[in-house]
């Protein structure tokens, strides 16, 4: 359950709800909230005239959090952006507002220029904040909390432009060394983290056939380099006031035989030549910038896999199962996918309105091109031993019907003689066709019960047992129809009549 308030500006310290799980009064038409771990979270709502906050919504000045009420927790704090009015065929009016989260006040500033030598992380990191915190109001500002992520030699090497904070921070250091952004609200300021892991591991599953719904994967090798030129340090051009990025750079050249490039044969063979440079500035040897660039090529990862999936929350109705919490890490296991691992949320879409709709992102992760290439045969051979299994439980099936159809003609043949028996008046030849019967009655119940057992599943949804199995267990039919009850029933009839013909036989 959720709620959601908005605030006329940072000054403002009650806010306005605009939307309650516990009235129907207070509700937004639609919203969603996407939470992740990489990039700016954001959400989307839809307000109508019955809205406490309608007209008191504006872009840029407005701020909104979404609380967790289960937990006490604000999952998102941000800002509205620009609205988008609607009207319906019916007449009826509704405006849709988008925001961002509060880490992309980041965005609201710029950076200058500077030429940064031997410096750490975590004081390169502290430079662009300083400069974005110069630019923005106090609410916008940042202080540089804890930083885990280091290079190599903890000793970088940087320039800084004119592109703004967010995108400066993602250039210059996410997309070199990796890492994490997290903000962290605390009662004296936001504090950004950049953080080498972020997340904690849980045991709470996400299982097919428990609390999976639907899943989808995606293997992307589109950000493979099979051909890599390695480039050094800036060569200076003897004018001192040229500052321009587009400086020539070191080279292998020198050392490899006239060519700047290194060439990844078994990724070429795989997937042709995709050309790509690697940048490294601290970099004054070409032997060096060689040796770098070839421990890229054999460090690099082939592809990366990502699963968006939807999945019941059972912390929902559980409150001992782990919530699913972007960052940690859980167990996804799906036979299909042949899918057995411990992998991150790094993405969690909420629905305000439906929290058990709410669907999830894992991943990613990178392989190299030979987890690529067992990926792809691990599939196939998945595939084969389901089809193997799908083919068993046919012929378990169908063994079944044999012996089900056999014990059917033994109870209607028994049923014949009872039947008979009567018509001749046969007293002994009744009770021994009554006996019959019931051996024929018990031997097709055992039968009956030898059926596997299997839970809901339609011919498009697997359950307990495939879809495929469904499709080819409703083919098998029978065609004799027997009621059991109105059987034992027929059979005490009998009974009794044959003490009828006995009493009237001794008198």
């Amino acid at each position: 359950m959720y709620a959601v308030r908005i605030f006329d500006g940072i000054e403002d310290k009650v806010g306005t709800l605009i939307h309650s799980p516990f009235t129907d009064d207070v509700r937004l038409s639609e919203g969603k909230v996407t939470l992740r771990i990489h990039g700016i979270s954001n959400m989307s709502f839809t307000i109508n005239l019955k809205n406490p906050g309608w007209n008191k919504i504006k872009p840029l000045k407005t701020l909104i959090k979404v609380t967790d009420l289960k937990r006490n927790k604000v999952i998102f704090n941000g800002r509205v952006l620009q609205p988008t009015e609607k009207m319906t065929k019916d007449g009826m009016v509704h405006i849709a507002y988008a925001a961002e989260s509060i880490l992309a006040y980041l965005h609201d500033s710029r950076q200058r220029w500077g030429e940064y030598h031997n410096i750490s992380v975590r004081d390169f990191l502290q430079v662009i904040i300083d400069n974005h915190n110069r630019q923005v109001e106090p609410h916008k500002q940042f202080k540089v909390g804890n930083v885990t992520v280091t290079d190599p030699n903890d000793s970088l090497y940087r320039y800084l432009g004119y592109e703004d904070t967010y995108d400066t921070i993602k250039d210059k250091l996410i997309d070199r060394l990796g890492g994490f952004l997290i903000v962290r609200e605390e009662p004296d300021g936001n504090y950004l983290d950049y953080l080498e892991s972020f997340g904690e591991l849980s045991d709470t599953p996400i299982r097919l056939r428990k609390n999976l719904k639907d899943m989808e994967r995606e293997i992307d090798p589109t950000g493979i380099i099979t051909r890599v030129i390695p480039l050094g340090e800036r060569i200076e051009s003897g004018d001192p006031d040229n500052t321009e990025a587009s400086q020539p750079r070191l080279t292998i050249a020198s050392v490899n035989n006239g060519v700047d490039y290194l060439d990844d044969e078994e990724l070429i063979k795989e997937f042709g030549i995709i050309e790509g440079t690697i940048i490294f500035d601290d970099i004054t040897q070409p032997n060096i910038l060689k040796t770098r660039g070839e421990q890229f090529l054999a460090n690099q990862k082939t592809a990366r896999i990502s699963y968006s999936l939807s999945a019941v929350d059972l912390n929902l109705i559980d409150d001992s199962m782990d919530p699913y919490e972007v960052g940690n890490w859980h167990p996804i296991e799906n036979p299909i996918f042949g899918i057995e691992d411990t992998l991150q949320i790094i993405e969690k879409e909420i629905d305000i309105n439906d929290p058990a709709q709410s669907s999830l992102t894992i991943g990613e992760k990178y392989v190299t091109l030979t987890e690529y290439q067992l990926e792809a045969n691990k599939k196939a051979t998945k595939v084969v031993e389901l089809e193997g299994i799908v083919n068993r439980q046919a012929r378990i099936i169908v063994g079944l019907r044999e012996e089900l159809q056999e014990e059917l003609q033994n109870v209607d043949k028994a049923l014949d003689d009872l039947y008979k028996a009567i018509d001749d008046m046969d007293i002994d030849a009744l009770n021994e066709a009554i006996d019959i019967l019931e051996q024929a009655i018990q031997d097709l119940q055992q039968a009956i019960e030898q059926i596997p057992s299997y839970g809901p599943v339609t011919h498009e949804k697997d359950g307990l047992m495939l879809a495929t199995d469904k499709q080819k267990l409703d083919k098998i039919t029978v065609t004799n129809v027997v009621d059991l009850d109105a059987l034992v029933q027929e059979i005490e009839d009998l009974k009794a009549r044959v003490e009828e013909l006995e009493n009237a036989s001794a008198e």
